[in-house]
């Protein structure tokens, strides 16, 4: 079934509970000789590349490995490490995201969104709104506020909004917004652009390797990033120049706000949705607390463990600050407390047997190399426009938006 995702509907027509995918022209993937991940145009859903030179880097990881007793594994990394190639300045995927998005919108009409975020998402929003001179609405809980900041932020393309509550409050204070507004939604997780653009990781790594990776780990919170690798993954096997895909994925959330792991290990397709107080503040990586995961979805996270004989892992905060703490001193780089978690969840794997020393692994981490832009980029912070609780009526951010 045809979408038309002008103004960015992705819904499903005739109420139907299944995300919605990209078909391209071609089932071979043609490497252009553009910037970033622009190289990967002809599987990204738009007509034209910008500027941006952003993209993740890949390498073969010998000492982190050598530490697990793994022969072959290599990391994705996004973020700020210009030794290693890589200029991402907010230092998360999510920047990825947020280009192509922006991008999208102007090709289909759309002069302003709508963006739920926890925090990377706000972030990498706020810096390509006002890059690209774009408008941008971003609805934020108010418990992270304080720590929203991108290298450029323009005021008059960026509107901030606090929501007095946890994520999936900010999220249902975002649809609310767009119903009362008719400004566009970006979609979030449900959005195949933002997901092609996240999968631009999985499209470098297997360029790289000239293969798909038997082993797959990353964090999730929406799980949107993982999905979109399980999505590359089919059509690079379609594609036929990279192997067959014995292809398992490792997905991770952390301790103690973990509804995908709980309901894979129940072996059941549903999940406890809603808002859990206090779990921003009880959550070492407050980006993994999205209460909606796109699990029980057709096409989504439950399919895609399914399919490929998954695993999940609850990580704990002492895990991921150990995992995060080796990784800088093995391999010379912070990263951010999601990407811990998702290396946590592979140290745990490997301690457990579940990879052969032999397999190729690749773990995406998703984020890092902050402290570092920080100090070289300056960093400024995203101002708050309104603080609003969810019975606050759009009509009193009327001067806002």
């Amino acid at each position: 079934m045809k979408l038309d995702t002008k103004g960015f509907n992705f819904n499903c027509p005739n109420k139907c509970d299944s995300l919605s995918k990209n078909v391209y022209a071609s089932k071979k993937l043609e490497f252009k000789d553009h910037p970033g991940i622009w190289r990967y145009l002809e599987w990204l859903p738009v007509e034209k590349a910008t500027g941006y030179a952003g993209k993740s880097v890949t390498f073969r990881s010998k000492k982190f490995g050598k530490e697990l007793g793994l022969k072959n594994l290599y990391v994705s990394f996004t973020g700020y490490w210009p030794e290693m190639g890589c200029d991402v300045k907010t230092c998360t995927f999510k920047e990825f995201e947020a280009v192509v998005a922006v991008q999208h919108a102007r090709e289909s009409g759309v002069s302003r969104v709508i963006v739920a975020s926890a925090g990377s998402t706000a972030n990498a929003f706020a810096y390509m709104g006002s890059l690209e001179k774009f408008r941008v609405v971003l609805v934020v809980p108010l418990k992270v506020a304080d720590q929203l900041a991108a290298p450029l932020v323009d005021q008059e393309f960026v509107t901030t909004i606090a929501v007095d509550g946890e994520y999936c409050d900010a999220i249902s204070y975002a649809e609310m917004l767009h119903r009362s507004t008719g400004i566009a939604y970006d979609g979030g997780g449900r959005s195949p652009v933002r997901r092609d653009a996240a999968g631009t990781v999985m499209l470098a790594a297997a360029e790289k390797l000239g293969a798909i990776p038997n082993h797959y780990f990353q964090a999730i919170s929406s799980g949107a990033g993982a999905i979109a690798a399980k999505e590359e993954v089919d059509r690079l096997a379609d594609d036929g120049r990279f192997g067959k895909p014995g292809f398992k994925v490792h997905f991770s959330q952390n301790e103690p706000f973990v509804p995908v792991v709980k309901a894979w290990e129940a072996g059941s397709r549903q999940i406890e949705k809603g808002c859990v107080p206090n779990t921003l503040d009880a959550l070492y990586a407050k980006v993994l607390s999205n209460g909606k995961p796109l699990y029980g979805i057709s096409g989504g996270l439950f399919d895609a463990l399914k399919s490929t004989s998954g695993e999940t892992y609850g990580v704990t905060k002492r895990q991921a600050e150990d995992a995060a703490k080796a990784f800088e001193q093995l391999e010379g780089i912070d990263i951010h407390p999601a990407a811990a978690v998702a290396a946590a969840s592979l140290v745990e794997a490997a301690s457990r047997h579940k990879i052969g020393a032999d397999e190729t692994v690749m773990l995406n981490l998703t984020g890092g190399g902050l402290r570092r832009a920080g100090k070289e980029l300056g960093m400024q912070k995203v101002p708050i426009k309104a603080t609003v609780g969810m019975g606050t009526p759009v009509e009193d951010l009327k001067e806002v938006l």
